[in-house]
């Protein structure tokens, strides 16, 4: 089956031209790839980028609509091989790992440094996600430019599962975009974060429930894990005096840990990445660093540092580190000595480095 679609031209003589690309995945041609990864399609140009935004929910439609019903597992097609789930963040990631073990393969969308906010899925992320059993994402809106792709897969059929949807709405923070809109920041509050434990087990067990003893035993070590590690995290950030903890960052990222591990936070940018920071916002928290003698900010892994490092600069104030937010880092990798690659690694890590920072 063959579809058309028009996009952007990079021509100035026309305006439109037409795409055509098969069903058949060993079909695909470049102009479809780089239309879908948004770099050939979705320029700098006002126009041919809103030409792009709108046809891109689209051409995904069409991707799948190319696809075919997942079919249903029997416990007998699970034996002898592992379950195919894909994930989108790495903190994701690393939950349906701890919990799934052995039995679970597990291909994560997105890597290190990558911002969930920004991540448009390509040609090829497309297809790891249709050839998968199962997806489990973050949800409130954090995967933002998926959303289309997590909605479609579930009218199709497919098992989809939002960590966040066991989390008690009363125990999420609204955000400043409007009523029911919530910051999904949740996991830097690890004692909320281990509510999505639950939403991890009843998916697995979903996919695979002929493991479900073993996924259950599982998710309650990996609970244990969580409790030890607020319970740490609660001592390491009572080291600083509470009149010291005031985290500036590069963004809304951590008010759940704020509130968690009392830090007032102030972001230069808001939850979202997506819009960029302006003057009046740099001059505005360069005034507020002054007039609060705070002694460092925090550039963040998966944000360009380029605004706050200009405000480090005209608050005359250090960079007190790099910290990961929306992301963990490469698998093994050592700071601190410790495993930034991991979940419990990544928040030892940050609230370490805050802590010695501003003291």
């Amino acid at each position: 089956m063959t579809y058309a679609i028009l996009v952007a031209n990079q021509s100035a003589t026309s305006c439109l031209k037409v795409v055509s690309f098969s069903a058949n995945a060993q079909h695909w041609g470049d102009p479809v790839s780089n239309f879908m990864n948004a770099k050939h399609y979705f320029p700098q140009n006002p126009l041919r980028a809103a030409v792009g935004r709108a046809f891109f929910p689209g051409l995904i439609l069409l991707f799948f609509a190319a696809c075919t019903e997942p079919a249903a597992q029997s416990d007998e097609d699970l034996e002898g091989r592992q379950i195919r789930v894909v994930t989108t963040a790495t903190m994701v990631k690393d939950m349906v790992e701890a919990i799934g073990g052995d039995r679970v393969a597990v291909d994560s969308l997105m890597g290190p440094g990558v911002d969930p906010h920004l991540f448009r899925p390509s040609v090829m992320d497309l297809r790891r996600v249709e050839r998968s059993e199962g997806i489990f994402y973050v949800g409130l809106r954090f995967e933002e430019l998926m959303e289309n792709v997590l909605e479609q897969r579930k009218r199709a059929g497919q098992k989809v599962f939002a960590l966040t949807d066991s989390i008690p709405r009363e125990k999420l923070l609204e955000s400043d975009d409007g009523a029911g809109i919530y910051d999904p920041h949740v996991w830097f509050d690890v004692d909320l974060w281990s509510h999505c434990v639950d939403a991890v087990l009843e998916g697995l067990i979903e996919l695979g429930p002929n493991y479900q003893a073993e996924f259950e035993e599982r998710a309650e070590a990996y609970r244990l894990q969580l409790a030890d590690l607020h319970e740490w995290a609660l001592e390491k950030a009572a080291e600083l005096p509470e009149d010291k903890r005031i985290l500036v960052t590069s963004h809304d990222a951590y008010n759940y840990f704020g509130e968690a591990y009392g830090f007032q936070v102030v972001g230069l940018m808001g939850i979202s990445t997506a819009s960029e920071a302006g003057l009046a916002d740099i001059t505005r928290l360069v005034d507020f660093i002054g007039e609060n003698d705070i002694n460092a900010i925090f550039v963040e892994s998966s944000v360009s540092p380029r605004a706050i490092e200009r405000v480090a600069r005209d608050a005359n104030v250090e960079i007190g580190g790099e910290l990961f937010s929306d992301a963990l880092g490469p698998p093994g990798e050592k700071r601190l000595d410790f495993d930034v690659g991991t979940y419990d690694g990544m928040i030892r890590y940050n609230l370490t480095t805050i802590v010695d920072a501003l003291r």
